[in-house]
């Protein structure tokens, strides 16, 4: 979608991990360039949001206004750079995430006047598998400015459409595509599972 841009969030502190989750190996790559590549498969314009310093050579990035206060503020840096009305804001740890839903997920998010559309999977909101509308911006920047950091806390704020997983399942969608990778068994789990072939990462 050419009138849609995505945002790869990089830019967090890993602390459960002890590692950087962004370079991470994952299926010949790493779980960035995985991400990247199925947002370039969805979007037209794709940006990462983290340090400049570390994820320059993997493309356009978009450094946090106020770095060091999460995702949030990294939500707010994509919404006041983005020149588009819709905006996929993707975490770098959703290994098994698929570009098909992502563009789903966004065709939803062209129906109706709601300033942030997501998905709800898994038993939880995926508030960094979402799609946010530019005018959510004005909200993000109160939040912040209040010191209110916890993005599912921002949807008492905005208009939102949730999508339950029954309309992901519906649609086709495993919601095992929403598993994450925070801390090394998390990792390890996947990529035994992986070894095993009872998984299969896919662009498609």
């Amino acid at each position: 979608m050419n009138d849609a841009t995505a945002f790869v969030l990089a830019g967090g502190q890993s602390s459960r991990m002890g590692s950087d989750k962004a370079l991470l190996p994952w299926a010949g790559e790493t779980l960035l360039v995985r991400a990247l590549t199925i947002a370039r498969d969805t979007c037209g314009q794709v940006m990462i949001c983290g340090s400049r310093s570390r994820y320059g050579k993997f493309g356009k990035v978009l450094e946090d206004t106020e770095p060091g206060r999460g995702p949030l503020s990294g939500i707010q840096s994509a919404l006041h750079a983005t020149q588009t009305e819709l905006n996929l804001i993707l975490s770098v740890d959703l290994p098994l995430m698929q570009a098909a839903f992502l563009r789903w997920l966004l065709e939803q998010a062209g129906v109706g006047e709601q300033s942030i559309t997501a998905p709800e999977a898994l038993g939880t909101l995926q508030p960094l598998c979402a799609v946010y509308n530019r005018q959510a911006c004005d909200i993000v920047d109160t939040a912040i400015g209040e010191g209110d950091l916890k993005v599912t806390r921002l949807f008492r704020r905005v208009s939102a459409r949730i999508i339950g997983e029954h309309e992901i399942r519906a649609a086709g969608f495993d919601p095992s595509i929403f598993t994450n990778v925070n801390t090394p068994q998390d990792y390890e789990s996947l990529l035994t599972l992986s070894a095993h072939g009872m998984i299969e990462p896919r662009h498609e």
